[in-house]
């Protein structure tokens, strides 16, 4: 197998430098994921043909798909049923109503404990307000995004805190069992500073607490004097402009039944489903939210036919596309950066520097680049929690100590950092659609933040 060393992380980089100078996610991905297939070996075309058999030939990316498709139907029904005008009208001219709407799409984020599911059901919900009150979409999507993944890892009884328990219990003689590994990753919890301070970061932000700054105050003062939501040449991934145009039916919107009544349906079912089989079945929440809207306005007469039915399916599907295919193209690259063992090769630049003084600041950063760089935190969990925890413990002569909780919880938080921040991952990619934001500008506007909260979670972490 070769080593590429350093020039692993061709592919990303040329993906990261195309879309901060082309501001375009699909050329630069798709660039960036062409060169790495060339790298591999393989003939061009041929080459880059059996790479996206082998990322997109999977059950997670087709599930992945199935949402982000679903998602695409059922806002176009909300949009011939015309209840988010209704709902923008509804809340239209209300005091304080900025700060109101981006606290409310705050807190939405505690209550969707999920991290495909949250940013898409609250954005559906709050981007009409979000756009009555002139928030820009890159800040809407900043506030989707800062809520997902961050609560999950430090919601201790979900999937996430299952996954590591397990690689926990894998990696010790210290833990006898995954119970036990759990038992660990709660202790940790507390010292899990990234996502803690970004969501109190992102508190006071949404209550006009701290100020913006960076390319996001761009876009705050773009969307005050102009009202203009989306950069000018700027692509949403779905939700564009049209978003609030009036509805063409002669029935009046009924909130209750064709709102509430369908996101009340996400919520309900997922929750059971969770309770149920210890797993949110996304899929089939939104698949039945879609059949009750379509349901009800057949019955309400908004359909012609049959024919007019596919028509909103289409046009459903139409405006998710490109995020479909951004979603593809992140799968691709991921693929690619794992074949050329980047990840591997910075673990091997770093492990030589890792000491008991250093263990827990430098974790946190070689978990950080790994996530960044693959836009995967779960597999950044898998590649640096079997090499950081066993350093930890052999520090600790063994015991749990605090200085292995801060170890786990700078896994758990680095990995995070590039789920929250990297343009190639798929809740980030998610927070756009949900948000109605173009993708590179959802990026370029969040990463100065991530980078602050990342400092001072490193800064910490030296200094205890």
């Amino acid at each position: 197998m070769t080593e590429w060393g350093i020039a692993a992380l061709l592919p990303l980089l040329v993906t990261l430098v195309l879309a901060f100078v082309t501001r375009s996610a699909l050329l630069a991905m798709l660039t960036g994921t062409f060169a790495g297939s060339l790298m591999l070996g393989a003939m061009p075309g041929v080459g880059f043909n059996e790479l996206l058999q082998r990322a997109l030939g999977n059950g997670d990316f087709i599930w992945i798909c199935e949402i982000v498709l679903l998602i695409g139907v059922l806002f176009e029904l909300f949009r011939r049923a015309g209840v988010l005008f209704a709902l923008s009208q509804r809340f239209a001219g209300g005091s304080g109503t900025r700060r109101r709407v981006a606290l409310s799409a705050f807190g939405m984020g505690f209550v969707i404990v999920d991290d495909y599911f949250s940013p898409l059901l609250t954005g559906s919900v709050m981007r009409p307000m979000s756009d009555r009150a002139v928030i820009p979409r890159e800040k809407l999507a900043f506030i989707l995004d800062s809520t997902t993944a961050s609560v999950c890892i430090l919601v201790p009884f979900t999937a996430w805190g299952a996954y590591l328990a397990s690689l926990i219990a894998q990696q010790t003689n210290a833990v006898d069992s995954v119970e036990e590994g759990l038992a660990v990753f709660i202790a940790a919890i507390p010292y899990n500073f990234y996502p803690l301070l970004l969501l109190l970061f992102t508190f006071l932000m949404c209550a006009g607490l701290l100020p913006d700054f960076g390319p996001m105050r761009k876009a705050e003062i773009r969307a005050k004097n102009t009202g203009a939501l989306i950069r000018s040449g700027g692509k949403p991934l779905a939700g564009g402009d049209d978003t609030l145009t009036a509805p063409r039916r002669a029935a009046k919107p009924l909130l209750f039944f064709e709102l509430l009544v369908p996101v009340l349906l996400l919520l309900a079912f997922g929750t059971w489903t969770l309770i149920a089989t210890g797993s949110v079945k996304i899929v089939e929440a939104f698949l039945l939210a879609t059949g009750y809207l379509f349901t009800i306005l057949a019955i309400r007469g908004d359909f012609k036919n049959i024919g007019d039915m596919a028509d909103v399916i289409v046009t459903g599907a139409k405006s998710v596309m490109e995020a479909l295919l951004i979603v593809a193209l992140a799968y691709a690259l991921n693929a690619v950066t794992n074949e050329l063992q980047a990840a591997q090769y910075l673990i091997t630049q770093f492990a030589d520097l890792l000491s008991p003084n250093t263990v827990v600041a430098l974790t946190f950063v070689l978990t950080a680049c790994i996530s960044f760089a693959t836009g995967t935190s779960w597999g950044a969990f898998a590649l640096m929690m079997p090499v950081a925890l066993p350093l930890a413990l052999a520090f600790s002569d063994g015991e749990l100590t605090p200085l292995v909780y801060k170890t786990v919880a700078a896994v758990a938080g680095g990995g995070i950092f590039g789920d929250h921040s990297s343009p190639v991952s798929d809740t980030s990619v998610l927070a756009s659609v949900g948000a109605g934001s173009d993708h590179i500008d959802h990026v370029v506007t969040q990463l100065p933040y991530a980078m602050v909260v990342a400092g001072l979670t490193v800064a910490l972490y030296m200094v205890f």
